[in-house]
């Protein structure tokens, strides 16, 4: 019913590349919703100019759902995909922080230490020396009062000059601390480039060696490394590009690593991957074992450490911890030149989405949430079983799928969902409050149906001499079908 769209090529990741497996109750509950969210997402890329993306959904520690969209290269044409790589950035957090709890639950460091006990070297200067000392408590909840940045311009074009190990080491005892440890909340990439040093110092390996050894080897995430690899520029190494610029265009940056900073900010990853690294946390939770992490140890991470006085920043240890809509939401963006990521996770539901891309100036977020919130009702009807039988679907309905073309600019996309006719307008960022239903009243005659359930004004579908519809018409004004 559904097909490629406006040039923009869309790659379908192979199932058994995936591990994507559904259950009979959700496999044809889910087939409308992915269909219409593959469709917005194509219409988004182009309203947007977004040159690619990749996204992938987990449900119950399955991979349900991974797709590419748009181009990973759009100069050489190469097609994004579910196993594209892109630069994570700050979602390195996670990793980090992962590594630290590790040797926590070891015995070998303490979360409430002075950070110097560890980093002799570090020796920052101190505007506040009656107050408590810097722990890693305080670095893994952004709140030891540490500067955002080590002393770098390393977020400036077009060079980036992201500091190696040795000069963030030296450049540390000439930076000074911006607020009383455990006082506010400052998010700061310097102090979880610290505890990487920590996890060096303390394990006595090199810090890639160590995440790599007993974070990712052990979760199966052969496609994640500390470093933005070499190897793969110009092959599946998503190219990075900036925002747009006045003009509209886009330009391509130039290949760089981070270095110094990586522990906060320097791994890559695929959709795929940070997948399977969110079914590994729903897979802890139902099993309550050890596997990388103790459980509990994976709860304590997720449950709030650090809440401000207005309650609009809550962080765990290394997780972000957010509210919306009565629901608790755990995960990471990252945003590094050229690259913006989001992983979002709902413990409770046991949803997870991942959004990756090339743009600089896309929101990933917006797409993880909007994905969310289409994807979760579907969901919980269809594995808890507590509605009635979907209606079946009338198939002549099929007839008025597609894309409609506003005259004043826009479009607007027909879809077959709940065994009903909806209309989607694009482009929004909320497709899910987007929706409008229409429920038929005469012979290619619908109505809108209203927050209320009542009815509102005639959609009339028209047909050409083929008997193929041709153009939608609603308060009058008409859109024209495009095949």
């Amino acid at each position: 019913m559904r097909r490629i769209l406006f040039g923009v090529l869309t790659v379908m990741v192979v199932l058994a590349q995936t591990g994507r497996a559904q259950t009979p109750a959700e496999k044809p509950a889910l087939a409308p919703v992915l269909d219409l969210i593959e469709t917005w997402v194509d219409a988004q890329l182009v309203w947007e100019q977004i040159p690619g993306m990749s996204l992938a959904l987990v449900h119950d520690q399955d991979i349900v759902w991974s797709k590419g969209f748009g181009y990973a290269d759009v100069e050489r044409q190469l097609p994004a995909a579910g196993d594209t790589m892109y630069s994570i950035c700050s979602i390195s957090k996670l990793f980090t922080s992962t590594a630290v709890m590790q040797l926590r639950d070891a015995g070998k460091l303490s979360l409430d230490a002075p950070l110097a006990d560890y980093l002799p070297w570090m020796q920052i200067g101190q505007r506040f020396p009656k107050g408590p000392a810097i722990t890693l408590r305080g670095v893994l909840t952004h709140s030891a009062g540490l500067p955002r940045e080590a002393d770098f311009p390393y977020w400036t074009g077009p060079e980036y000059p992201f500091p190696v190990r040795a000069d963030v080491i030296e450049a540390v005892s000439n930076q000074e601390t911006l607020y009383e440890a455990l006082s506010e909340y400052q998010y700061s990439n310097l102090g979880l480039t610290l505890a990487g040093e920590v996890v060096a110092a303390v394990s006595g390996k090199p810090y890639a060696d160590y995440v790599q050894a007993n974070v990712l080897t052990p979760l199966g995430l052969n496609d994640t490394s500390p470093e933005i690899p070499k190897e793969h520029n110009g092959g599946r190494l998503a190219k990075p590009y900036s925002r747009r610029l006045r003009d509209g265009s886009r330009q391509a940056i130039e290949f760089y690593q981070v270095r110094g900073i990586a522990p906060a900010a320097g791994y890559v990853s695929t959709v795929n991957d940070l997948a399977t690294f969110a079914s590994w946390q729903f897979r802890l939770m139902e099993k309550e074992n050890t596997e990388v992490l103790a459980v509990n140890t994976l709860r304590e991470m997720q449950r709030v450490q650090w809440l401000s006085e207005d309650w609009s920043t809550g962080r765990g240890f290394g997780f972000s911890v957010s509210r919306r809509d009565g629901k608790t939401f755990v995960g990471h963006g990252g945003s590094c030149p050229g690259y913006r990521s989001d992983l979002l996770l709902s413990m409770d539901d046991q949803i997870a989405v991942v959004a990756m891309t090339n743009g600089h100036d896309v929101s990933p977020s917006a797409y993880t949430r909007a994905i969310f919130d289409l994807v979760s009702p579907v969901l919980a009807k269809a594995l808890k079983r507590e509605a009635k039988a979907d209606p079946a679907t009338d198939e002549s309905l099929d007839m008025y799928t597609g894309r409609y073309d506003r005259a004043l600019g826009g479009e607007t996309h027909v879809f077959v969902l709940n065994g009903g006719l909806v209309t989607l307008g694009v482009p929004t960022t909320n497709p899910a409050g987007g929706l409008t239903k229409l429920e038929k009243v005469g012979e290619h005659t619908f109505r809108r149906v209203r927050d209320d359930g009542d009815l509102a004004e005639k959609v009339i579908f028209e047909l050409g001499p083929d008997g193929e519809v041709t153009r939608m018409i609603r308060n009058s004004n008409y859109s024209i079908r495009v095949r």
